[in-house]
């Protein structure tokens, strides 16, 4: 799957690259509380990346890999 970003209240938290939709769908599902935070009434919802956020992924990809770890461990970044 492509980068996506997870919005809460339609604010950007967070860029990820799921393996696939259930992959997401258990992200949005179990990380709920840590998402939502203090704003236990906040809507998720989620999007492709867009550009600026696809770059922020992309570098802190480039800076997990350049620590020794591969593509396959690396899930997101908040944003």
């Amino acid at each position: 799957m492509l980068p996506t970003t997870i919005l809460i209240d339609a604010s950007p938290r967070c860029v990820v690259r799921p393996t696939d939709t259930k992959a997401l769908n258990r992200l949005l599902r179990n990380g709920k509380a840590f998402l939502l935070g203090e704003n236990t009434g906040g809507v998720i919802s989620h999007h492709p990346a867009e550009a600026g956020e696809l770059a922020r992924w992309h570098e802190a990809l480039a800076l997990h890999q350049a620590c020794g770890g591969n593509e396959d461990e690396f899930f997101g970044v908040p944003l």
